[in-house]
């Protein structure tokens, strides 16, 4: 692990989904909840937090590492955020701050081999081509869900690391996905209900391979639990990350607030 590895990483945060279905990145909607503007989507603040894992460990860490973040603050567009990683034995523990303040924590590892993948999850039905409003129905424990394929392209890698002003060249180099876009599981929740104002809260993730470009993702997903904590509502969804419909290439424990307390209480 090499020092610069270790160094601070920082980068100009820029908020990739201001006319995304979530309104909680439209800054006009998420002042009216309290912040100082549109948040910079959780799944690419983890995107900065993967940097220093595979600056230190390279692809491997794509093919079997383990990663997690949980969000504490948001991160607004244009602002600098910085990450730094500790190494703790063996692992990295990751933090990223922005206007003075700890907004994400997390932390990365490497196992000495490629874990187990699960059992492969029960075929999800087709996301439906009208959405039903999100509910304690319609995201009640149990229920799997499934997304529109992905493909993965040149292309799309190009404007990821774009977008999230990424500095490794290894992506496109060696043909790569990277992890932003693996880690996507609200995509479970969004190709099948609709939501809301939304907020990403954590996420805990295992790669079993790196994806490629030219593979096409599908995901396996069901709801693990649905609760109401400090007024706001939750779910969690266990997402296993398939390529060519067959190969293992992710599982993420995904943490939302699929219905804030602001509009709960309305």
């Amino acid at each position: 692990m090499t020092s610069a590895a270790l160094g601070p990483y920082r980068v100009e945060a820029f908020n990739t989904a201001k006319a995304s279905e979530n309104k909680i990145h439209d800054d006009a909607v998420a002042r009216r909840f309290g912040f100082g503007g549109g948040l910079v989507p959780g799944v690419d603040v983890y995107a900065y937090m993967t940097h220093q894992p595979v600056a230190c460990w390279g692809r491997a860490w794509l093919e079997r590492g383990a990663g997690e973040c949980r969000f504490q603050k948001p991160v607004y567009d244009g602002d600098i955020a910085t990450v730094t990683a500790t190494e703790a034995g063996g692992r990295l523990d990751l933090r990223v701050e922005s206007r003075g303040e700890i907004c994400s924590t997390g932390r990365a590892s490497l196992p000495d081999r490629v874990p187990a993948p699960p059992e492969v999850f029960a075929e999800p039905p087709l996301p439906p081509a009208n959405r039903p409003p999100a509910s304690e129905a319609t995201l009640t424990v149990g229920t799997l869900l499934g997304i529109r394929p992905l493909p993965i392209t040149s292309d799309l890698v190009a404007q990821c690391i774009a977008d999230l002003r990424e500095t490794e060249t290894l992506y496109l180099k060696e043909g790569l996905c990277h992890p932003v876009i693996i880690a996507r599981a609200n995509w479970a929740l969004n190709h099948n209900v609709v939501l809301g104002p939304w907020m990403h809260v954590g996420s805990k993730l295992q790669h079993f391979a790196a994806a490629r470009i030219g593979d096409e993702l599908y995901v396996r997903a069901r709801i693990t639990a649905n609760y109401e904590h400090k007024g706001h509502k939750f779910v969690d969804v266990d997402v296993l990350v398939l390529a060519n419909r067959a190969k293992p290439i992710a599982r993420i424990a995904h943490t939302a607030i699929w219905l804030p307390r602001q509009l709960a209480a309305a």
